[in-house]
């Protein structure tokens, strides 16, 4: 959820570093596995439900990336992002839902997620935002597609919005919940109200050697605790928190989430080379693509007014308020909702 200089190889992550040094290797095969009902990862721990869509891998810049994958291969693209502590599942009722509206749907794992690894052992585990983005485009470009509807939530909505007005170009639309969440580190460095510092108890947490050591420990424990105090009125059962907490039994996992937190606050560094593109987030730019934003009336995690945000969107846009207990998680709480916003967005 949402808040350099390399020293030698390695970023300044305390603790982190032992975790930079396991294997990349992956068993899985690249496309996908058959089945008729599902398509896993050879461990049989990722499970993909055949009504959701198929998992394939491919080698994109610095990962193996594990997608979903669904609907025609010469439908409009549309790339759905998830963030943390979720997984590929946020959209597994709006994937098929897209699909069957004739749009190629492209839903995949994050680096430190699920089916996807780093390709080299050597390559920092860094969870820096400009390093999500670029994971994205190069995923684009591994998968020769040119540009694409972009939507996200949490993690994902960040990525989605950084994409929209770093490379606009890549973007036909875009859907995001909470709305504008591009993240300026100078401005996270900022003590805030202590009822909203609170809000932020896991990032403090994350900032220490006993957090990191704790999430390692205690991650699905933890990722359960976020889902009831950022949905507190979604009514999810134990099945459907176990789909996406299989995504967080990835290597890199804990070392990708810390350093994500970490460097919001300064205090870890990032890569030197995604120095511009994180010039430019901080700059604060306006979106100009056609812009859907969503938010659910019963939202526990830490998100402003959408007026806060509106003038960062100068092209076509639209905000919609979901009502009825709709938390954090909105896709895959009102599933409808947020895949009626993507058919939308285009059409404003």
């Amino acid at each position: 959820m949402g808040a350099g200089a390399l020293a030698g190889a390695a970023l300044t992550l305390g603790g982190l570093a032992p975790t930079w040094a396991r294997a990349a290797a992956s068993g899985d095969s690249a496309g996908s596995g058959g089945g008729a009902n599902a398509t896993s990862d050879t461990s049989g721990r990722i499970t993909i439900a055949a009504a959701f869509g198929t998992l394939k891998h491919i080698d994109a810049g610095e990962l193996r990336v594990g997608y979903v994958e669904a609907g025609p291969a010469d439908g409009p693209p549309v790339l759905l992002l998830h963030g943390w502590p979720y997984d590929v599942h946020t959209y597994e009722e709006v994937t098929p839902l897209l699909a069957s509206a004739g749009y190629r749907v492209i839903v995949p794992y994050a680096r430190g997620y699920g089916t996807t690894r780093f390709l080299s052992a050597s390559t920092v585990r860094n969870g820096q935002q400009g390093a999500l983005a670029q994971d994205t485009i190069a995923l684009m470009d591994a998968l020769r597609m040119p540009k694409a509807i972009v939507a996200g939530c949490d993690w994902g909505a960040r990525t989605a919005g950084i994409l929209a007005a770093l490379w606009p170009e890549r973007c036909q639309a875009l859907v995001s919940v909470s709305g504008y969440l591009l993240a300026n580190r100078k401005l996270n460095e900022q003590p805030l109200p202590p009822a909203a510092e609170l809000q932020w108890w896991y990032q403090y947490y994350f900032a220490t050697e006993r957090g990191r050591l704790g999430y390692e420990k205690y991650r699905a424990e933890f990722s359960r605790l976020i889902w009831q105090i950022a949905s507190p009125q979604w009514r999810f059962d134990d099945a459907t928190f176990r789909r996406s907490a299989a995504a967080f039994d990835n290597p890199d996992h804990v070392a990708i989430v810390v350093h994500n937190y970490r460097w919001r606050l300064g205090l870890a560094d990032g890569e030197s080379r995604h120095d511009a593109t994180e010039a430019r987030i901080a700059a604060g730019p306006v979106i100009a693509l056609p812009t859907i934003t969503l938010e659910g009336d019963a939202n526990g995690a830490p998100h402003v007014n959408p007026s806060v945000y509106r003038a960062k969107f100068s092209g076509r846009y639209a905000h919609r308020d979901l009502s009825g207990g709709i938390g954090h998680n909105l896709p895959q709480e009102a599933p409808r909702e947020f895949a009626q916003a993507v058919i939308d967005v285009t059409k404003l």
